[in-house]
């Protein structure tokens, strides 16, 4: 009897040890053969694991090519003009880009009286100084993707044709606070006029 019983304890613990062993020899998505970094291969002839870019290869995501679409520079100087030609629908999608990214600080309005000014940040210039309605479109673009002082750069956030949408709105919101009567059409001016009647 004491002979069978440590023959079952025996057998027992024989098959607890091959489950824990088939167990640890196993290979899935927890276990997988990997180099760390900059660690020697055998497999490749230089003895090196990580391997050097393929020849005329670029990353998936957009690529920047140096033009003013992605530096907002001409022949080397900060552009005047946009790479593209500025539509409504480019409009409607800088306000929109504008809205979410821009406002919390600049304000609706780009006077500089967004949001984060009544909890403690300093508040930025407005859109509307006479410097700053003077600067060209490639400064605006510059800013909104290097940053400047407090302001961080938004290039990781914001793709560059959404970078010039939003400078195209800026544009517009300086021309919609600072445009003078002379620059409205005929349909135009007599409702600028009955606005400043009911105003009065």
């Amino acid at each position: 009897m004491n002979m069978l019983f440590r023959f079952r304890h025996l057998l027992t613990a024989g098959l607890f040890l091959a489950v824990g062993l088939l167990a640890g020899c196993r290979l899935d998505m927890r276990d997988q053969p990997r180099y760390e970094p900059f660690e020697a291969s055998s497999f490749f002839a230089d003895g090196a694991s990580v391997r050097p870019r393929i020849a005329d290869t670029v990353a998936r995501t957009e690529v920047n090519l140096g033009d003013q679409l992605h530096t907002g520079r001409l022949n080397g100087q900060v552009a005047d003009s946009f790479p593209f030609t500025v539509t409504v629908a480019v409009l409607e999608r800088g306000q929109e880009r504008y809205t979410i990214y821009c406002t919390p600080c600049h304000g609706l309005v780009g006077d500089g009286n967004g949001i984060v000014t009544q909890h403690g940040m300093p508040e930025p210039p407005s859109f509307h100084d006479p410097d700053l309605r003077n600067e060209t479109a490639g400064y605006y673009f510059g800013v909104i993707t290097d940053g400047t002082r407090v302001m961080p750069s938004f290039a990781a956030q914001i793709p560059p044709a959404d970078r010039w949408a939003i400078v195209a709105y800026v544009l517009a919101l300086q021309l919609s606070q600072n445009a003078a009567p002379s620059q409205l059409s005929a349909d135009e001016l007599p409702k600028l006029e009955q606005t400043e009647t009911i105003t009065q």
